[in-house]
C-alpha cells in the first residue's frame, strides 16, 4: 500500500446525476483510457412484511471508513491495470430511486474494468462500516440486511 492522503468519500444525501456527470467528464480527454465501468447503487422500494421502504438513512464510522475504502482502492490499484477510480458513497437520507454508492473505473483494457468494479464492489459491502436504516412508508423502520 502506498501513503496516499486518505480521501473523504462521504457525500450527504443522494448523488446527484450532475455530480456523477461531472466526474466522468474529467477523463473524456485522457487519451490512454480504452474502457470505463460504473455502478450506481440506488435505494430500492422493496416491500419487507407488507410494507415499502421510502429511504435509507446511512450512518458511519467515517473514519474508519474511509481507511477502509482507502485499503480497497489501493488494492485494486495493485491488483488490476487501472487508470483511475472514484468512490462515493452517501451519508444521510436517500430516497427510494435515488443514488446512494458511485464507483467508476478507468482502464487502458475493458476485462479489466469488468473484473476491478465487481470486486470494489464486492470489498465495499463486505467490509465497510456503513449501516442503512430502511424507513417505510409507514415512518416505521428497521436496520438493512447486506444484499
Amino acid at each position: 500500500m502506498t501513503d496516499k492522503k486518505i480521501k473523504n468519500v462521504f457525500q450527504q444525501g443522494a448523488i446527484s446525476s450532475e455530480f456523477i456527470g461531472n466526474s466522468i467528464a474529467k477523463h473524456q480527454t485522457k487519451t490512454s483510457i480504452g474502457a470505463h465501468n460504473i455502478f450506481l447503487g440506488q435505494v430500492r422500494a422493496d416491500v419487507i412484511d407488507d410494507k415499502t421502504v421510502s429511504a435509507i438513512e446511512y450512518t458511519a464510522y467515517e473514519d474508519m471508513a474511509n481507511e477502509k475504502f482507502h485499503e480497497i482502492r489501493e488494492a485494486a490499484f495493485e491488483k488490476f491495470d487501472l487508470t483511475c477510480m472514484h468512490i462515493y458513497h452517501s451519508l444521510g437520507t436517500v430516497k427510494a430511486g435515488e443514488i446512494c454508492l458511485f464507483v467508476f473505473v478507468s482502464s487502458p483494457r475493458r476485462k479489466v474494468v469488468f473484473k476491478a468494479l465487481e470486486y470494489i464492489v464486492e470489498e465495499i459491502k463486505a467490509h465497510v462500516p456503513v449501516f442503512g436504516k430502511e424507513i417505510f412508508e409507514d415512518e416505521t423502520h428497521q436496520w438493512k440486511k447486506n444484499s
